[in-house]
């Protein structure tokens, strides 16, 4: 359902818009004005930022200033006081704040800041403690299968710090309407045991990046060093599978990802050292480029974003980068989609093909960095699961029930592909209940994942009772020593 107002606004039924109307008759208007000074119909709309900031304002104008929720938004932290002095090593972060700042005050209509006092806003102090409270507790807002669709403030889910290793995720499963439930929610779902007393952490950031990253992410929207410990590993203990090369002598080891400050790098395993890190240095510098590049062109220059991905990845693994290395697990997963993109719009074996391939070092390269259960690691493996399913628009000859697979060639064809759909599917399915919760039965996406599952049990029944039949209609050879 799209509000006929302001036509930017979708729903799911009626009753939802119902819901929503307190709220979106003034956001509509908003909408409808911001459209109108719009100088392109790509800046027709506000961003996500604005229009929560929005929402939160006219919840506050609606609730009063000093009502409970009015008081659970400003209870929030604010980095305001750390935003001045970190503005020479973060530049963007004091010019985000100073966009978000106009940018609100033009949404609501208002001629200068000092208009926003029916808002509780008296200052520019509350302004911008206002934004830094929104910027530093704002979770993504994302669909059942971790797709991002929006930006959500919660003081209660605010209270939970940041690891790069945690034990619990923010998610939103979208729950089994035939049980009642209502919707949307929040869930922050466990991924292991939490003892008494044990500290219950979310990550804040994409942990899949490594620690400088990591920690300049950190530093420049939270304003804090991350002292986890995956962050504080001591040196010698291992090796952080995100900055990794496959040991030079296929030994089976890895050796850190050489830089310009550390060039030497040995195996952990062998001990045998990269004899031209450099080259290993350009690689990853080539990919971190091409990664920026093609996913800023994603949507606005499809084929040449692909394009990248297809010269790039090459060249990561001819320079020994695992799929867990970043740039590598990035360019994976965005190669695998722009294929997927590919394959709806022409069906072709060798693009379903390709596109698993990257599906199945993706999803190997995140089961080496994240826990069994955590959601990004699971949907992962519901995405490989669900293209090893698609029906083949060629299959290969050796997919025939009477004759065996010949190859080892990944992925296979024929009834040998439906088996490993089925079982990634299955241990999909696990790691979604964990992930999405028990409770929710593994959110929407581990619910159509066990109805593909089912499908694929009565699939794989029939190519086992076709290749008993084509055995049995095979003429017996007679014995020696009898005749035929």
């Amino acid at each position: 359902m799209r509000c006929s107002g302001c036509t930017k606004v979708w729903y799911c039924n009626n009753s939802c818009q119902k819901t929503d109307w307190d709220l979106h008759k003034r956001e509509c208007s908003a909408l409808r004005r911001w459209a109108k000074k719009a100088p392109s119909d790509d800046l027709a709309i506000p961003s996500d930022a604005v229009r929560c900031l929005g929402r939160i304002l006219w919840q506050i104008n609606s609730k009063g200033h000093n009502s409970d929720w009015a008081r659970e938004i400003q209870a929030m932290q604010s980095h305001r006081k750390s935003i001045q002095s970190s503005s020479a090593e973060f530049p963007a972060t004091l010019e985000a704040h100073t966009h978000l700042a106009h940018s609100i005050v033009h949404y609501l209509g208002l001629s200068s800041p000092a208009e926003l006092q029916e808002f509780g806003v008296t200052s520019a102090g509350d302004l911008v403690d206002l934004i830094s409270r929104f910027i530093t507790n704002t979770y993504a807002l994302t669909s059942p299968s971790l797709t991002p669709l929006g930006v959500s403030v919660s003081s209660l889910v605010a209270l939970i710090n940041h690891s790069c290793a945690p034990n619990a995720v923010v998610v939103f499963p979208r729950n089994d309407k035939s049980k009642g439930k209502k919707e949307p929610i929040m869930n922050i779902v466990a991924l292991r045991d939490i003892a008494p007393d044990e500290e219950v952490l979310t990550a804040y950031i994409d942990t899949t990046l490594p620690r400088s990253l990591r920690q300049e992410a950190l530093k420049e929207t939270y304003s804090f060093q991350c002292q986890c410990t995956l962050c504080e590993m001591p040196t010698g203990t291992g090796i952080d599978p995100r900055e990794a090369v496959w040991c030079p002598k296929s030994c089976g080891g890895m050796c850190p990802l050489p830089n310009e400050e550390n060039q030497v790098s040995r195996c952990t395993k062998c001990r045998a050292a990269i004899t031209d890190p450099l080259a290993v240095i350009d690689a990853a510098r080539i990919g971190r480029e091409a990664l920026g590049k093609a996913t800023n062109l994603q949507f606005s220059d499809y084929n040449k974003a692909k394009q990248l991905t297809i010269n790039v990845i090459p060249i990561l693994v001819s320079a020994g980068l695992t799929p867990s290395c970043h740039p590598f697990l990035a360019l994976l997963k965005l190669h695998q989609s722009l294929l997927v993109s590919s394959f709806s719009a022409r069906l072709s074996q060798d693009i379903l093909d390709e596109a698993i391939r990257a599906s199945a070092k993706h999803s190997a390269g995140l089961s080496a960095i994240l826990d069994e259960g955590h959601p990004v690691r699971a949907v992962a493996l519901a995405e490989l699961g669900k293209l090893l399913a698609v029906d083949e628009p060629a299959p290969s000859s050796s997919s025939q029930p009477s004759l065996p697979q010949t190859n080892n060639a990944f992925p296979p064809s024929g009834p040998a592909r439906v088996k490993i759909a089925y079982e990634t599917l299955l241990q999909a399915r696990k790691e979604l209940v964990i992930g999405f919760g028990r409770d929710n039965d593994g959110g929407e996406v581990g619910r159509s994942i066990r109805d593909i599952i089912v499908s694929l049990e009565k699939e794989l029944g029939v190519w086992t009772t076709g290749i008993r039949n084509a055995l049995e209609d095979i003429p017996k050879k007679p014995a020696k020593g009898t005749s035929g």
